[in-house]
């Protein structure tokens, strides 16, 4: 009985398999996310930037980074080094012969197959005097022919060769391993533990690789959240600084400096009621404090020394990943509530707390402030000049509605490169008009909203920068009223034509020869017209009097049904196409992948480059709860198409909800729009489908057809006999 076999590669040949495989899984994904961008197209990039980015903090870091070519260079060079020896292994790989060929006793004595045994014997003697070990040939070639000359003549050779492919028959079972001898060898134990140790180690670092959140903050976040559902702002900062990101234990990149006794208190006592007392972990360790007195210094917009400044970066660039986890938590236990029960989910606030604090960490700014701070130049002192009664503009969409000269009046303490620039930082911030769509993609009639029903809310997004919408704006309002004017003259003159056909007709008397008899000639001709009218009348009532009655009768309705028939399959085709097209776009929206870089969001202290996104969802803001889960769109460059789905109430009646567009980025942007939900009650299940219902006469046709065919089978089967 054959046995089996483990053996390593000792030629090292399949090793190069495993090798250049396991290179390429490093260098390839290595390249497409470590490989600089071209400097020339970066500093274009840039340079197209600085108008309106060129104040902001992300925007002079940047800069200051693309001057470092060094580091950049010795990306290039080690990727370069990587791509030569993945190259130089391949073309070793293509070089190696084949060594697990199909044994062929012919072709080893260079034979036709189906040559006779006089060719074999021939053929044999004339190889053994070429490679004979006696006569100087090779000896390993000879032994390869007389196995084949033995497969050939002898027939135990031959039944083994033809059942298992080998002359001496069956062989151990051999399971080879892609590895060489030399690297399992005791002399390199280390050698092939620390390559062994590599493997693994690479596919945790690609699983970390990016900005993942820690699986402690997660948990941090859902006890937080659920412990308190309605969370105000300060505890809001609170939970997000506890987050063990910031804490040196669990983040190598956080730090504790010796200098943090001294300057972090002083930033209290600047700062003033920050909740310092508070002993509940994690908010009172230093790694939560230190944090807690860094986002809040951001907001204030405090100047802190070089060490704290670096600090503060880290703190705020990862706060709105943070923060978006703390959504997607509040989220997770919100549809736990509605599914399970037993707990209460997080208040509406709480969440919509969370999107806001991602603005104020991105603006710099604190909840009491104004949303114009945004802009470039703005300080406190100059709000009195928008604020004022003559003005009165308290927000970025007042400002851009001002005339011209009205606003450069009201920005006198500007010059005219910074009144400029402030228009053109305006003119870059986003105008988005959402519109939505409201249906029921399953069910036969779709406009029809029923208890329990699954609604599809369909939003389209369409982005433009906010001088363009605006202007757009007004000319809309321009267009109703035009088109409302229009409406009234139309409503006045169908008024004017019913007023005239509802005034009573004077009495017409016809003479002898048909002519109609009147003093005044408009009224005489009005009269004519009129019994025109009536005599066609007449003769088409005759006319329809006269006809062949039924038949006739039958086939107009038969054509007024037609058209109605005509009419609903064209509904059904109309609705079919948009459900086909909805479906189409689905699933073009799976298979595609968006770019996320959307827009630069405009922030002077931000310290990293972001993007502009938004949040989409549908709330119940009477009952403070959420309708369908926030929806982060992050792929609106122009237009963007999506689709809410949440299920209908239970009970039927009006429902009062909201759309709601919040940005991550902007203060001041965010969009409501009312959300009318009429629910009627479900058309209730049919036991037995008028489909189903066959009458007795049909089934009784069916059975005397079934008799007759047998019947007839039958008698073929006589005539056949």
């Amino acid at each position: 009985m054959a046995g089996q076999q483990f053996q390593y590669d000792d030629s090292g040949n399949t090793f190069f398999y495993f090798l250049t495989s396991f290179v390429g899984l490093i260098v390839i994904p290595a390249t497409y996310y470590l490989w600089p961008r071209d400097q020339n197209a970066e500093q274009l990039r840039l340079k197209s930037l600085r108008r309106v980015h060129g104040r902001c903090l992300w925007y002079r870091l940047r800069l200051m980074k693309s001057q470092q070519s060094f580091v950049p260079t010795l990306k290039k060079a080690a990727l370069l080094f990587g791509w030569a020896v993945f190259l130089l292994l391949a073309y070793k790989v293509s070089k190696l012969d084949r060594e697990y060929q199909e044994y062929n006793p012919y072709e080893v004595l260079n034979l036709d197959p189906g040559a006779s045994l006089s060719e074999i014997k021939k053929q044999y003697r004339v190889l053994s005097l070429k490679y004979h070990p006696d006569k100087g040939g090779n000896e390993a070639t000879f032994m390869r022919i007389a196995k084949a000359y033995a497969a050939l003549t002898n027939e135990q050779s031959r039944q083994n060769w033809e059942i298992y492919g080998n002359p001496d028959g069956p062989g151990a079972t051999s399971f080879g391993i892609a590895l060489p001898a030399w690297i399992v060898d005791q002399k390199n134990s280390m050698l092939g533990f620390s390559f062994s140790l590599s493997i693994p180690f690479l596919f945790v670092f690609a699983s970390i690789f990016g900005d993942q959140i820690l699986i402690n903050t997660t948990q941090l976040f859902m006890h937080f959240m659920y412990k308190t559902p309605n969370m105000n702002m300060k505890r809001l900062a609170m939970v997000l600084t506890a987050a063990f990101e910031f804490d040196p234990r669990s983040n190598k990149d956080a730090t504790i400096r010796p200098t943090d006794n001294i300057e972090v208190p002083q930033l209290i006592r600047e700062l003033g009621n920050i909740n310092v007392k508070k002993k509940e972990p994690p908010f009172c360790y230093p790694y939560s404090l230190k944090a807690r007195v860094l986002v809040l210094a951001h907001l204030a917009r405090m100047e802190v020394s070089e060490e704290l400044e670096e600090d503060q970066r880290f703190v705020v660039r990862k706060s709105p990943a943070l923060l978006q986890e703390m959504i997607n938590v509040g989220c997770q236990l919100t549809m736990m509530a509605n599914s399970r029960g037993g707990f209460h989910a997080p208040r509406l606030v709480t969440i919509e707390n969370c999107m806001k604090l991602t603005q104020m960490i991105v603006q710099g700014l604190q909840e009491s402030k104004s949303p114009l701070l945004q802009l470039p130049h703005f300080e406190e002192e100059h709000l009195r000049y928008c604020i004022s009664k003559k003005y009165k503009v308290r927000s970025l969409q007042d400002l851009v509605s001002l005339k011209d000269s009205d606003r450069r009046s009201m920005l006198r303490f500007l010059g005219e490169e910074k009144y400029d620039e402030v228009l053109s930082v305006l003119g870059s911030f986003p105008h988005i008009t959402m519109d939505t769509k409201l249906q029921v993609l399953d069910d036969e009639d779709s406009n029809n909203i029923t208890a329990g029903s699954i609604v599809t809310v369909t939003v389209t997004l369409t982005r433009k920068r906010m001088a363009q919408g605006d202007s757009s704006k007004t000319k809309t309002k321009v267009w109703q009223n035009k088109s409302k004017g229009a409406k009234k003259t139309a409503k006045s003159k169908k008024k004017k034509l019913t007023k005239k056909k509802a005034t009573p007709a004077p009495a017409k008397t016809k003479q002898a020869n048909g002519n109609v008899a009147g003093n005044v000639p408009a009224a005489a001709a009005v009269k004519e017209d009129e019994d025109e009218v009536s005599d066609k009348g007449s003769e088409s009532d005759e006319g329809e009097a006269n006809k062949d009655s039924p038949s006739e009768r039958d086939e107009d309705s038969d054509k007024q049904s037609d058209t109605e028939v005509d009419e609903i399959a064209g509904d059904d085709e109309e609705e079919w196409e948009a459900l086909q097209q909805s479906i189409q776009r689905r699933e073009r929206a799976l298979l595609e992948t968006k770019s996320k870089v959307t827009h630069p969001v405009y922030s002077l202290y931000f310290p990293e480059e972001k993007q502009e996104w938004w949040w989409l969802y549908i709330a119940d803001r009477r009952d403070q709860t959420l309708v369908s889960m926030p929806y982060h769109v992050c792929t609106l460059k122009d237009t963007e198409e999506v689709e809410l789905k949440f299920p209908a109430p239970s009970k039927t009646g009006n429902y009062q909800y909201s759309v709601i567009l919040r940005s991550d980025s902007y203060l001041g942007l965010d969009q409501i729009k009312p959300l009318k939900l009429e629910v009627h009650e479900a058309k209730a299940m049919l036991d037995n489908h008028p489909q189903w219902d066959i009458p007795d006469t049909e089934e009784e046709d069916e059975e005397q057809e079934d008799s007759d065919g047998i019947e007839e089978s039958e008698d073929d089967d006589e005539d056949n006999d």
